[in-house]
């Protein structure tokens, strides 16, 4: 099993899927790291040869991935909110953030219905 990046890649996968599950590795990604290691896309991961390996690790240090990526997320999100952008107040109370609407849905980012006491209809 290959690791790159700090992650396990999956077996039996082609390379250009399993480079996938890097954090911020996406498809059109993966092709130009392979296209930029001379790398086939449609190689098994587990044929790959060391120094195919080494030459995709080579290619991925010019992409932000992983630890490096998530930091640089987290750290614009921590940004948004001291500086009290919309957009970070949103962020601070837990509520959509791209401008949906929160009057029916927004559960995923409101969390579970709190019932209301004594509210009738």
């Amino acid at each position: 099993m290959a690791r790159i990046a700090g992650v396990d890649l999956p077996r039996g996968k082609q390379i250009v899927i399993a480079l996938t599950y890097i954090y911020g590795v996406g498809k059109t990604t993966a092709q130009k790291v392979l296209k930029n290691a001379g790398v086939p896309e449609n190689v098994r991961q587990d044929d790959l040869t060391p120094e195919q390996e080494d030459k995709i690790r080579a290619a991925l240090d010019s992409v932000k991935v992983e630890g490096d990526l998530r930091r640089e997320v987290n750290l614009n999100i921590k940004r948004l909110m001291e500086i009290g952008s919309y957009r970070g107040i949103r962020h601070r109370r837990g509520l959509p953030v791209r401008g949906q609407n929160t009057k029916n849905n927004a559960r995923t980012r409101k969390g579970k219905k709190a019932s209301m006491a004594g509210k009738k209809k």
